[in-house]
């Protein structure tokens, strides 16, 4: 399924931005991976397909080589295409004929042949570059949040150490260079293409730079106000519960989010406080609860039509 249009495999146009051509590839990455679909040829194929299309249209330069036609989808460059007669009658061609005659154009490709045979013997023949290879490596949520370096071993190579920056997001994927399918002659090898799968975390969930948190609070600390210890992935931090709280509302921590790479900026993380009532209502709870309502019933649902 492999396309001379890079932006067509990505399901974009020329006018797509750089924001656009991420998130069409990531979308791709992750319904289309072959770890995912192990029997589907036609998905191995769209994948592989914009695999190639971002890895050249996510590079500015590249992009714009290619807009202008100065490379093709691969990324090769084109060559104006020349035919034997531009050979032929180019200056300084020892074999360039005057009349036209046979005899020349028959000297022409003997010594073509010469000295494409003495390029085979001096080890010049074919180059290519090897193919890359593409895996899918699990990393747990709070890795890929603050950054780690993890383990990995590739088939038919030597285990290593990859760093995995901090920010990382699920679909993503990084490019150890060289660790592909050897290349043919002098060319290098291929790329080793490594798409993340961030897996699930039991309490955070990711929403852009920022953290949620859903945090249950007792009855008490929801009217009187508290301070709880409070999870984030830095570890727990003192949060403290304004006296009147409800289900639903939203606390902030400043700076407890999601650093990408190197940015300055960090993202927060939002708190939404979850009321939870008693696993028993003892006969004295219930008495008192009684007798507030009578003096002090309100309506929250006021306003609701109802």
């Amino acid at each position: 399924m492999m396309t001379d249009d890079p932006y067509a495999a990505l399901g974009l146009t020329k006018t797509a931005t750089a924001a656009d051509i991420k998130k069409a590839y990531r979308k791709i990455a992750r319904t289309s991976h072959p770890d995912l679909n192990p029997d589907d040829p036609k998905a191995e194929a769209r994948f592989k397909a914009a695999s190639v299309a971002h890895d050249l249209l996510k590079d500015p330069e590249n992009r714009a080589k290619f807009d202008r036609g100065e490379i093709d989808a691969s990324g090769a460059e084109r060559q104006a295409r020349k035919f034997y007669k531009d050979y032929a009658d180019a200056p300084g061609n020892p074999y360039r004929p005057s009349q036209g005659g046979f005899d020349q154009t028959s000297d022409i490709f003997a010594e073509f042949l010469r000295r494409q045979g003495q390029d085979d013997r001096a080890g010049h023949g074919f180059d290519a570059r090897g193919q890359d290879r593409h895996y899918t490596l699990a990393v747990d949520f709070l890795d890929a949040a603050t950054g780690a370096v993890l383990p990995i071993a590739l088939p038919d190579g030597p285990a290593m150490q990859v760093r995995i920056p901090s920010g990382s997001e699920d679909g993503q994927t990084m490019r150890l260079r060289g660790k592909g399918d050897p290349g043919t002659g002098r060319a290098p090898a291929g790329d080793a293409l490594i798409t993340l799968s961030v897996q699930a975390h039991p309490l955070f969930r990711r929403e852009g730079d920022d953290i949620v948190l859903t945090l249950p609070i007792t009855l008490d600390e929801a009217v009187l106000g508290a301070k709880i210890d409070t999870p984030t992935i830095d570890g727990p931090v003192s949060l403290s519960i304004p006296k009147g709280a409800s289900s639903g509302q939203i606390l902030r921590l400043r700076g407890r989010g999601i650093q990408v790479g190197a940015a300055e900026k960090r993202g927060d993380q939002r708190v939404e406080l979850r009321i939870v009532a008693p696993p028993k209502i003892d006969p004295a709870l219930a008495e008192f609860m009684e007798n507030w309502r009578k003096t002090n019933a309100y309506d929250p649902r006021g306003g609701m039509g109802t």
